[in-house]
Protein backbone atom coordinates (compact mmCIF):
# COMPACT_ATOMS: atom_id res chain seq x y z
CA UNK A 1 0.00 0.00 0.00
CA UNK A 2 1.22 3.48 -0.82
CA UNK A 3 0.38 4.66 2.69
CA UNK A 4 3.12 2.31 3.92
CA UNK A 5 5.87 3.78 1.69
CA UNK A 6 8.38 5.66 3.88
CA UNK A 7 8.43 9.42 3.36
CA UNK A 8 11.93 10.95 3.55
CA UNK A 9 12.98 14.60 3.81
CA UNK A 10 16.46 15.40 2.48
CA UNK A 11 17.88 18.62 3.97
CA UNK A 12 21.10 19.81 2.30
CA UNK A 13 22.26 23.14 0.86
CA UNK A 14 24.12 21.36 -1.97
CA UNK A 15 21.67 21.51 -4.89
CA UNK A 16 23.40 18.77 -6.86
CA UNK A 17 23.63 16.29 -3.98
CA UNK A 18 20.07 17.04 -2.92
CA UNK A 19 18.75 16.23 -6.38
CA UNK A 20 20.91 13.11 -6.72
CA UNK A 21 19.59 11.81 -3.40
CA UNK A 22 16.02 12.60 -4.39
CA UNK A 23 16.32 10.65 -7.65
CA UNK A 24 18.19 7.73 -6.10
CA UNK A 25 15.83 7.28 -3.17
CA UNK A 26 12.75 7.72 -5.37
CA UNK A 27 14.05 4.95 -7.64
CA UNK A 28 14.45 2.78 -4.54
CA UNK A 29 10.76 3.17 -3.74
CA UNK A 30 10.70 6.01 -1.21
CA UNK A 31 8.58 9.15 -1.33
CA UNK A 32 11.11 11.99 -1.17
CA UNK A 33 10.83 15.70 -0.42
CA UNK A 34 13.77 18.08 -0.24
CA UNK A 35 14.73 21.25 1.64
CA UNK A 36 17.69 23.56 1.06
CA UNK A 37 18.09 24.74 4.66
CA UNK A 38 16.65 24.53 8.16
CA UNK A 39 13.93 27.12 7.52
CA UNK A 40 12.77 25.26 4.40
CA UNK A 41 12.77 22.00 6.37
CA UNK A 42 10.59 23.49 9.11
CA UNK A 43 8.04 24.60 6.53
CA UNK A 44 7.93 21.05 5.08
CA UNK A 45 7.56 19.50 8.54
CA UNK A 46 4.54 21.70 9.25
CA UNK A 47 2.76 20.33 6.19
CA UNK A 48 3.75 16.67 6.20
CA UNK A 49 4.69 13.81 8.50
CA UNK A 50 8.04 12.23 7.62
CA UNK A 51 9.47 8.83 8.52
CA UNK A 52 13.11 9.93 8.26
CA UNK A 53 15.25 13.06 7.82
CA UNK A 54 18.56 12.97 5.97
CA UNK A 55 20.23 16.06 7.40
CA UNK A 56 23.47 17.77 6.37
CA UNK A 57 25.56 18.78 9.37
CA UNK A 58 27.18 21.86 7.81
CA UNK A 59 24.73 24.34 6.27
CA UNK A 60 24.90 28.12 6.02
CA UNK A 61 22.88 29.93 8.67
CA UNK A 62 21.44 27.40 11.10
CA UNK A 63 23.60 24.27 11.07
CA UNK A 64 22.27 20.75 10.96
CA UNK A 65 23.42 20.24 14.53
CA UNK A 66 21.48 23.24 15.80
CA UNK A 67 18.43 22.25 13.77
CA UNK A 68 18.55 18.71 15.19
CA UNK A 69 18.71 20.04 18.75
CA UNK A 70 15.69 22.28 18.16
CA UNK A 71 13.75 19.56 16.34
CA UNK A 72 14.25 17.08 19.18
CA UNK A 73 12.29 19.40 21.48
CA UNK A 74 9.09 18.53 19.63
CA UNK A 75 9.74 15.52 17.40
CA UNK A 76 11.24 12.02 17.54
CA UNK A 77 11.49 11.63 13.75
CA UNK A 78 14.64 9.60 12.96
CA UNK A 79 17.62 11.61 11.69
CA UNK A 80 20.48 10.35 9.53
CA UNK A 81 23.24 12.96 9.69
CA UNK A 82 25.51 13.63 6.70
CA UNK A 83 28.78 15.52 6.93
CA UNK A 84 32.06 16.06 5.10
CA UNK A 85 33.79 16.07 8.48
CA UNK A 86 34.70 12.52 9.42
CA UNK A 87 36.36 13.04 12.78
CA UNK A 88 35.01 10.95 15.69
CA UNK A 89 34.21 14.13 17.65
CA UNK A 90 31.90 15.28 14.84
CA UNK A 91 30.10 11.93 14.75
CA UNK A 92 29.67 11.97 18.51
CA UNK A 93 28.41 15.57 18.40
CA UNK A 94 25.73 14.58 15.91
CA UNK A 95 24.63 11.58 17.96
CA UNK A 96 24.56 13.64 21.15
CA UNK A 97 22.23 16.12 19.48
CA UNK A 98 19.66 13.54 18.54
CA UNK A 99 20.86 11.92 15.31
CA UNK A 100 20.08 8.20 14.98
CA UNK A 101 22.99 7.51 12.65
CA UNK A 102 25.86 9.27 10.94
CA UNK A 103 27.34 8.95 7.44
CA UNK A 104 30.48 10.83 6.32
CA UNK A 105 30.73 12.30 2.81
CA UNK A 106 31.53 11.06 0.26
CA UNK A 107 29.54 7.86 0.66
CA UNK A 108 28.38 4.94 -1.42
CA UNK A 109 24.65 5.08 -2.26
CA UNK A 110 24.32 1.43 -1.23
CA UNK A 111 25.64 2.24 2.24
CA UNK A 112 23.15 5.10 2.54
CA UNK A 113 20.33 2.73 1.62
CA UNK A 114 21.51 0.15 4.17
CA UNK A 115 21.66 2.75 6.94
CA UNK A 116 18.19 4.05 6.06
CA UNK A 117 16.72 0.53 6.16
CA UNK A 118 18.47 -0.21 9.45
CA UNK A 119 17.01 2.92 11.03
CA UNK A 120 13.55 2.07 9.71
CA UNK A 121 13.73 -1.41 11.22
CA UNK A 122 14.73 -0.30 14.71
CA UNK A 123 12.76 2.93 15.07
CA UNK A 124 8.95 2.68 15.37
CA UNK A 125 7.11 4.81 12.79
CA UNK A 126 5.91 8.18 14.08
CA UNK A 127 2.25 8.57 14.85
CA UNK A 128 0.51 10.30 11.96
CA UNK A 129 -0.83 13.69 12.85
CA UNK A 130 -3.57 15.39 10.94
CA UNK A 131 -2.12 18.53 9.41
CA UNK A 132 -4.75 21.24 9.13
CA UNK A 133 -3.04 23.30 6.43
CA UNK A 134 -1.67 21.64 3.32
CA UNK A 135 0.76 23.74 1.29
CA UNK A 136 0.77 23.48 -2.49
CA UNK A 137 3.22 26.10 -3.71
CA UNK A 138 1.52 29.48 -3.47
CA UNK A 139 -1.77 27.78 -2.54
CA UNK A 140 -2.81 26.60 0.95
CA UNK A 141 -5.73 24.28 1.66
CA UNK A 142 -7.28 24.36 5.13
CA UNK A 143 -8.68 20.89 5.75
CA UNK A 144 -10.68 21.96 8.79
CA UNK A 145 -12.51 24.73 6.95
CA UNK A 146 -12.43 23.25 3.44
CA UNK A 147 -10.97 26.55 2.25
CA UNK A 148 -8.37 27.18 -0.42
CA UNK A 149 -6.25 30.33 -0.48
CA UNK A 150 -3.77 31.32 -3.15
CA UNK A 151 -1.36 34.21 -2.70
CA UNK A 152 -3.38 35.21 0.35
CA UNK A 153 -6.70 35.36 -1.49
CA UNK A 154 -9.51 32.88 -1.04
CA UNK A 155 -10.26 30.70 -4.06
CA UNK A 156 -13.85 29.53 -4.45
CA UNK A 157 -14.32 25.75 -4.42
CA UNK A 158 -17.48 23.88 -5.28
CA UNK A 159 -18.68 21.35 -2.72
CA UNK A 160 -17.38 18.46 -4.85
CA UNK A 161 -14.02 20.14 -5.43
CA UNK A 162 -13.58 20.78 -1.71
CA UNK A 163 -14.51 17.20 -0.82
CA UNK A 164 -12.17 15.82 -3.48
CA UNK A 165 -9.24 17.97 -2.40
CA UNK A 166 -9.86 17.09 1.25
CA UNK A 167 -9.89 13.35 0.47
CA UNK A 168 -6.54 13.65 -1.30
CA UNK A 169 -5.08 15.97 1.36
CA UNK A 170 -5.96 13.54 4.15
CA UNK A 171 -3.65 10.96 2.56
CA UNK A 172 -0.78 12.88 0.94
CA UNK A 173 1.48 10.70 -1.16
CA UNK A 174 -1.17 7.96 -1.35
CA UNK A 175 -2.67 7.02 -4.70
CA UNK A 176 -6.48 7.08 -4.60
CA UNK A 177 -8.37 5.30 -7.36
CA UNK A 178 -11.30 6.84 -9.18
CA UNK A 179 -13.80 4.44 -7.60
CA UNK A 180 -12.61 5.35 -4.12
CA UNK A 181 -12.77 9.06 -4.91
CA UNK A 182 -16.30 8.66 -6.26
CA UNK A 183 -17.32 6.88 -3.05
CA UNK A 184 -15.73 9.52 -0.83
CA UNK A 185 -16.98 12.56 -2.74
CA UNK A 186 -20.35 11.36 -3.95
CA UNK A 187 -19.49 12.62 -7.42
CA UNK A 188 -21.90 11.35 -10.05
CA UNK A 189 -20.97 10.51 -13.61
CA UNK A 190 -18.36 7.84 -12.93
CA UNK A 191 -14.61 8.09 -13.40
CA UNK A 192 -14.92 10.71 -16.11
CA UNK A 193 -16.61 13.05 -13.63
CA UNK A 194 -13.65 12.66 -11.27
CA UNK A 195 -11.28 13.49 -14.13
CA UNK A 196 -13.20 16.67 -14.83
CA UNK A 197 -13.12 17.72 -11.17
CA UNK A 198 -9.37 17.07 -11.02
CA UNK A 199 -8.86 19.24 -14.11
CA UNK A 200 -10.81 22.06 -12.46
CA UNK A 201 -8.85 21.71 -9.22
CA UNK A 202 -5.54 21.90 -11.07
CA UNK A 203 -6.54 25.25 -12.53
CA UNK A 204 -6.96 26.51 -8.99
CA UNK A 205 -3.82 25.10 -7.34
CA UNK A 206 -1.22 24.54 -10.06
CA UNK A 207 0.99 27.18 -11.67
CA UNK A 208 0.84 25.16 -14.88
CA UNK A 209 -2.25 22.89 -14.90
CA UNK A 210 -0.91 21.07 -17.96
CA UNK A 211 2.24 20.09 -16.06
CA UNK A 212 0.88 19.46 -12.54
CA UNK A 213 3.37 19.48 -9.70
CA UNK A 214 1.01 18.76 -6.79
CA UNK A 215 -2.09 16.93 -8.06
CA UNK A 216 -0.62 14.16 -10.18
CA UNK A 217 -2.10 11.40 -12.31
CA UNK A 218 -0.76 7.89 -11.78
CA UNK A 219 -1.54 6.07 -15.01
CA UNK A 220 -3.87 3.14 -14.53
CA UNK A 221 -4.24 3.76 -10.78
CA UNK A 222 -5.76 7.16 -10.01
CA UNK A 223 -4.57 10.40 -8.48
CA UNK A 224 -2.15 11.45 -5.75
CA UNK A 225 -1.57 14.76 -3.95
CA UNK A 226 2.08 15.59 -3.24
CA UNK A 227 2.22 18.75 -1.09
CA UNK A 228 5.40 20.71 -0.39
Amino acid sequence: MDADIPHILVVDDDDRLRELLRKFLTEKGFIVATASDAADARAKLKSLAFDLLILDLMMPGESGLDFAVDLRKTSEVPILMLTAMGEPEDRIAGLERGADDYLPKPFEPRELLLRINNIMRRVPPPAMEAVAQVRLGDAVFDRDRDELHRNGKRVRLTAVEATLLKALAEQPGTILGRDELIARTGAGGGGRAVDVQVTRLRRKIERDPKLPRYLQTVRGKGYVLRPD
